[in-house]
């Protein structure tokens, strides 16, 4: 598979490499110590076009494919993780999963404020009892004339705390399980619809999060997002496209542990000689490379079948494509930021070496978009059920 980039994807990714490290890199440090984002980004990503990637143009947006938007997740993510997850809330969850499947009233809606940076977007699936068993959620909408009523919470939500809207969850019809899931958004200030504070985190710290509470929320049904007690197929075609972006911000943590840990076996000096000399180290290094470009083919692979799905073609391959590609990207990240870390020493041990963050950032790829043990059996059987496709 051809992974040459066009004039257009290059120009962005190096547009976007750029901003981060102009504008963004010498406060990421900053932003974790204080638990922010930086001010005004939103509106200066709406400017730059990135927060209308994968929107048509009619709606605002910036057109162009999920593999571009993978690439700008990538190198967001090389630079500071935590605003690539509250970006990928933002676009990917919220703003993808509107464009794909809301009716044309709600598109015109919401689509140009997201696009802007005027609004902010966030997704609620997560609850308190339902986390990998996403199907299993509890969170009840109740059908009352015009309007749901809507019980319940959501838990983990990245930008729930400054989030405009959200895109909800629901259960409309108990007895259907899995068959009986709506998705609904909420506005900000509806009644009966609450954010708790925000979450204390180990890891991507600049990245807001918080629960979401509904009690007795009076919803339109008009603000349905595709069918009533159709919401599974919203969400796992969303999900799909989530493992791979999230993947894509797996694979910006690996290198940027990868740039760290060469940097400084370069610079360390014991027994008067740089670090970098030494075959151990040489061979950690060499490890960190060949894992991050191995994941780098998968994820863009899986991001170029996740478009050609989304225009009919390929089916449902990028299920599986999807899960082993975040399943890869998720440990690889981990592994060398793990290692990275360790060719640090005891300065990686402390919280004045950028490794440090990039360590606890790294541990979300393994959990977030379906945890790694949940992935493996995603691929298992899909592997069961139609075979390799080779």
């Amino acid at each position: 598979m051809d992974f040459e980039l066009t004039r257009e994807q290059k120009m962005i990714r190096k547009n976007i490499k750029e901003f981060m490290r102009k504008e963004i890199a010498p406060i990421a440090e900053e932003l974790d110590r204080e638990c922010h984002l930086p001010e005004g980004i939103w509106k200066t990503f709406g400017d730059l076009g990135l927060l209308g990637i994968g929107i048509p143009e009619e709606y605002d947006g910036s057109g162009m494919d999920k593999f571009t938007f993978t690439l700008v997740v990538e190198q967001i993510a090389k630079v500071c993780p935590g605003l690539a997850l509250s970006y990928i809330a933002h676009s990917n969850l919220c703003a993808h999963n509107i464009e794909h499947n809301a009716s044309e009233e709600i598109k015109k809606k919401y689509l140009p404020g997201l696009c802007s940076g005027d609004l902010i977007g966030c997704l609620g699936i997560t609850e308190p009892d339902a986390g990998s068993d996403a199907v299993g959620i509890q969170t009840t909408a109740d059908r009352d004339g015009k309007h749901f009523v809507l019980n319940g919470s959501k838990i983990f939500i990245t930008n729930a705390p400054m989030a405009d809207i959200a895109l909800v969850y629901t259960k409309t019809d108990m007895k259907k399980k899995a068959r009986g899931i709506t998705a609904i958004i909420v506005e900000k200030g509806t009644p009966g619809f609450s954010v708790a504070p925000k979450m204390d985190k180990m890891g991507n710290r600049c990245s807001p999060t918080s629960e979401l509470i509904f009690n007795d929320c009076r919803v339109p049904v008009k603000n349905v997002v595709g069918e009533i007690d159709g919401g599974i197929n919203v969400l796992m075609t969303g999900l799909d496209t989530e493992r791979v972006v999230v993947a894509g911000m797996a694979l910006g943590i690996g290198e940027a542990a990868l740039e760290l840990g060469l940097k400084y076996s370069k610079s360390r000096h014991q027994f008067n000689q740089p670090i970098s000399n030494f075959q151990m180290v040489k061979a950690k290094l060499a490890n960190m490379y060949t894992e991050i470009e191995a994941a780098r083919g998968l994820i863009y692979r899986a991001a170029q079948v996740a478009d050609q799905s989304t225009r009919g073609g390929k089916g449902t391959e990028i299920h599986k494509l999807a899960a082993a590609a975040i399943l890869f990207a998720g440990e690889a990240a981990n592994r060398a930021t793990d290692i990275s870390l360790q060719l640090h020493g005891g300065y990686g041990y402390t919280m004045e070496y950028p490794i440090n963050r990039f360590y606890r950032d790294a541990k979300l790829m393994e959990i977030g978009a379906g945890t790694s043990d949940i992935r493996r059996l995603v691929v298992a059987d899909e592997l069961i059920k139609k075979g390799t496709g080779y």
